[in-house]
Parts: structure tokens; sequence; C-alpha cells
């Protein structure tokens, strides 16, 4: 328990630049708070205590903001950057060492009790307000831009903008390690003509 906390805590100071000491995360990180009490709502729902569960759930998103479904499952050293307008669905299940900005939706596209979430591998990053939709997967180290709408699978190391999204790289030969900020590209990949053009697309479509 306390090992995932350090972990928790350690995602954030790797993540976010304005993070300056422990105390300021643990009193002042609406991600956190809403991480730490999925924990709990989730071993509760694990345990049968299903109302409880949701009701601790629904404090929760009155408190950050952050809507989690407690039957959600959530991997280590996961990150949640700012954090209003998170929507993570009932069978959502989120991998080590992912990233979620604001206005985040891990949605369904039915009203069948099965499967109907995404699957997030490890490492991926969620630009602000993306959503992703169904039961679909989310490959290991994918980047989703800002505002894009993902009804299809993305592959490990790639990443995808636009609505809907589409895949304008993946790296084949080298893994992604780096960190990319809302799912923005890395600068070299910026001189890709394009992932210029694309993303000049994007934004024509966020203004009209």
């Amino acid at each position: 328990m306390f090992t995932t906390l350090r972990d928790d805590i350690a995602v954030i100071f790797e993540r976010d630049p304005a993070a300056r000491t422990t105390w300021e995360v643990l009193t002042c990180y609406p991600g956190l708070h809403a991480l730490l009490l999925h924990r709990a709502a989730h071993r509760l729902w694990r345990w049968r205590l299903r109302w409880l569960a949701r009701f601790l759930s629904y404090m929760s998103r009155a408190v950050t903001g952050i809507e989690i479904h407690p039957a959600a499952t959530i991997g280590r050293r996961f990150f949640i950057d700012h954090g209003m307008g998170v929507v993570i669905g009932e069978t959502a299940e989120i991998g080590d060492g992912c990233t979620l900005y604001h206005g985040v939706t891990l949605g369904g596209t039915s009203w069948e009790k099965g499967k109907r979430h995404p699957t997030l591998g490890s490492g991926v990053i969620v630009g602000a307000g993306a959503k992703i939709l169904g039961p679909i997967v989310i490959g290991d180290r994918a980047k989703i831009g800002s505002n894009a709408v993902v009804v299809h699978e993305v592959p490990a190391e790639a990443t995808a903008v636009g609505i809907p999204a589409r895949v304008i790289m993946q790296d084949d030969v080298a893994p992604v390690r780096d960190f990319a900020a809302y799912g923005v590209p890395r600068e070299r990949d910026l001189d890709d003509p394009l992932v210029q053009a694309l993303a000049a697309l994007e934004a024509r479509s966020v203004l009209q």
C-alpha cells in the first residue's frame, strides 16, 4: 500500500514541473486524491460492498471533479494532471505509468453489460479533452493528442490525433521513452510535413 502511494507521488514530481513538495502534492492535487479514493472504492467493490464503493466514488467526484467507476482497473504510477472532467468507465483498464489530462473520457459505446470501455497499455499518454470510446486497445506508450476522438485501436508507440483520430506516426524501430505532455509529438517529429498538415487540419476542426 505505502509502496504504491510512494510511486503515485513520485510520478507527479516526474511529470509536473509545478510540483514543489510532498506536502503540497498530498494536499493540493485532486488527481492524487481521486486515485487514492478510487483504490479504496475498488477494494470495496472487490469485497462486493458495491453500494459503499459507488458512494465513495460519488463523494470523490463531488470533491475532485474526477469520475472513476469503482470497478475500473488502474495500474501503478498513474497520473491525472489537472483532472477536472475526467471520466473513467466501469470496464476500463489502465496499465502502469499512464497519464491522463483534464477532460479525458474513457467511455463506452453500448448498453451491454460486458466489456465496453477501453484498455490502455502501459505508458499511454492521453491529452486534454480526448475521448477514447468502446472496448478498444491503446497500445503501450501510445500518445493520444488533445481533443482527439478515438474509436479504433491504436498500435503501441503510435501517436493518434483528430476527429475521428488517425495514427500519424509510429516508431517501429526505437521505443519511445520520453514523456510527451498532452500527447503532443516530440519536437523532432514536428519537422515531418505530414504531421504538420494533420496538426493544422485538427486545429481548423477545433475552431469551426
